[in-house]
């Protein structure tokens, strides 16, 4: 069995080496350059762009043929994809699919709505080789990481509001007033899989203090020793590092994980942004 996931599923070198996922890489557009998120992406170069450039990055899904083409190479797959309600991604995987199942019916293909980006989509495929571990059906794996999905919360904090206010879903007069009281977002994933505003505060280290609290009182009925909670960072280890400290002082865990932001994850957090999921 298979795991396919989109380039917004943030890793690290532990989960790469030690789960088969294999990932479809979306593209980024600023101005007139287009950037591949793949293992020739630098991020570095990416993050300069977006600073320079007075437009929002624009980002693209992958064609169906380029999930076409690694749905091929087995014959069981389960795919993760970006939330269909902030990407077209989660479509070019079913139309893939679609067309796969036309030539092959005897292939499995499973495409999971991750409802969430990044590290969500992470905890998603670690759920999924847990389950292919445990040897479990095709149709209990899907089962069950389809309730894992349903209970899983995102939230991010912003470290830099400049695409939000680019892309036209800030105004540029709060933008600026947000900016100098160093007014820091604290956002969350909605049921649907869409992007809402969850809290507000003065400066990053206040975000991320109300972000601890926020896993309490937004995963009430949450069992967290049965969860894993994961982190993922754009150019900012320290504070990831910080905010596990501090988690792990407060709940208990089964385990938190820090990943590095990809490309796609680097374009909605921005640098210094914090994702996390559980």
């Amino acid at each position: 069995m298979k795991i396919i996931a989109d380039s917004c599923c943030d890793l690290n070198d532990e989960l790469e080496n030690n789960i088969d996922i294999d990932l479809v890489p979306l593209t980024i557009r600023i101005d007139d350059e287009e950037f591949i998120d793949d293992e020739s992406l630098d991020k570095d170069e990416l993050i300069n762009k977006m600073k320079d450039s007075n437009d929002y990055p624009k980002t693209a899904s992958p064609s169906p043929m380029n999930f076409a083409e690694k749905y091929k190479q087995d014959d069981k797959s389960f795919v993760v994809t970006l939330s269909s309600a902030l990407s077209s991604t989660y479509n070019s995987a079913m139309m893939a699919k679609n067309m796969i199942l036309e030539e092959a019916n005897d292939k499995f293909i499973h495409v999971f709505d991750s409802l969430s980006a990044s590290v969500g989509e992470t905890l998603t495929c670690i759920k999924i080789d847990e389950l292919i571990n445990k040897n479990f059906s095709e149709n209990d794996i899907v089962i069950k990481t389809n309730q894992y999905i349903k209970e899983m919360k995102t939230f991010f904090v912003l470290e830099s509001l400049d695409n939000l206010i680019k892309a036209g879903r800030m105004s540029k007069l709060k933008g600026r007033i947000a900016s100098a009281l160093s007014i820091k977002p604290i956002m969350g994933s909605t049921d649907d899989g869409n992007i809402r505003l969850v809290k507000k505060a003065r400066g990053t280290n206040k975000a991320l203090s109300k972000l601890v609290d926020v896993i309490e009182e937004e995963g009430e009925h949450t069992k967290f020793s049965e969860k894993i909670l994961g982190i993922s960072h754009v150019n900012a280890y320290e504070r990831a590092k910080k905010l596990k400290e501090d988690i792990l002082k407060k709940y208990k865990f089964k385990d938190i994980i820090i990943v590095e932001a990809r490309g796609i994850s680097t374009v909605y957090a921005n640098e210094g942004g914090i994702i996390i999921a559980f």
